[in-house]
């Protein structure tokens, strides 16, 4: 049976400053998320992935391409009611923990404030459900109360992630929601992730840099560099089997828990192309039904053969 694709994108592109010196972040990505996967975006800082991110939640529009969310145009202009129902359905869990909660509201109001925008209940309730949330999360039900400067780092993450499931959401952009956290917690943030993934029967886009992180978490992974996506597989595959001189020396890059390997390991440096040869387009193609990669005609060969083992 085929898997239902919740999120589709279709050759989005975006772009920042004038149409005359605009500087195009995102270039003609496409991808799909099926329902129920945790789908991974990952690439150094700069390479275009929050920004896709923030794309599909439409804090930045698109300058190219469609978004579709259940089958929905989402980018552009949309009518209101399918406005309220995309700002219920998709939800945001941002980077730093520090920086995304008003510091001048008590956590009851910034976890129920999208709420309180989607549907008018009475005050009881809010503070039922902001109880509730904050209990799945691991926070006491009293922290509501209370101002967010007076929380950890983790707390604040928690906080945070309440406040995007409260809206009992389909989809969440997670934005390198533990890369600000210390290590000592970071896999209790996961954790958490993880468990509400199977309770809510959530969707996750994962956005990081850590790709040790995204084998722990995430189904397929999208490597992205300088706003294109160059390579594209089920997680365990891409770990076992990179093409993408990209992606090689991404892996290469990952510490090795053994001081002598760490020592004698080979650093792979990716030294890039970054324009296209108008003769040679670059282009997404199939090494297998679930495994593809970013090349043109004359690299195509190449990559086939180190697929295959030949190189």
């Amino acid at each position: 049976m085929d898997q239902e694709i919740l999120l589709q994108l279709k050759d989005v592109s975006v772009s920042f400053g004038s149409r005359k010196d605009a500087f195009e972040a995102v270039k003609k990505v496409s991808f799909e998320v099926y329902r129920g996967e945790t789908f991974g975006i990952v690439g150094e800082s700069g390479s275009g992935k929050t920004t896709i991110g923030r794309a599909v939640m439409r804090i930045y529009p698109t300058s190219e391409g469609e978004i579709l969310f259940a089958g929905k145009k989402i980018n552009g202009k949309i009518d209101p009611a399918l406005d309220k129902e995309v700002t219920k359905n998709i939800q945001m869990i941002f980077q730093d923990p520090m920086a995304s909660l008003n510091e001048r509201a008590k956590v009851s109001y910034i976890v129920s404030e999208g709420l309180r925008n989607i549907e008018k209940l009475s005050e009881a309730e809010y503070d039922r459900r902001v109880d509730e949330m904050l209990s799945e999360v691991g926070l006491l039900p009293e922290f509501a109360s209370r101002f967010p400067h007076e929380f950890s780092g983790g707390q604040r993450q928690r906080i945070g992630i309440a406040r995007a499931m409260i809206m009992k959401p389909q989809l969440i952009i997670a934005d390198e929601p533990i890369s600000a956290l210390d290590v000592s917690i970071r896999a209790q943030v996961l954790n958490l992730m993880e468990r509400l993934k199977k309770e809510f029967n959530l969707t996750y886009v994962f956005i990081a840099h850590d790709l040790s992180v995204m084998r722990f978490i995430t189904d397929r992974i999208a490597v992205i560099h300088l706003g294109r996506i160059v390579e594209l597989s089920e997680t365990e595959e891409l770990f076992r089997h990179p093409i993408h001189p990209y992606t090689r020396s991404l892996l290469s890059a990952i510490p090795i828990p053994n001081p002598v390997a760490e020592r004698e390991k080979q650093l792979i440096v990716y030294n890039s192309d970054e324009t296209d040869d108008p003769g040679k387009p670059r282009t997404m193609r199939a090494l297998n039904d679930h495994h593809f990669i970013l090349a043109n005609d004359e690299e195509m060969p190449a990559y086939e053969a180190l697929w295959r083992g030949e190189a």
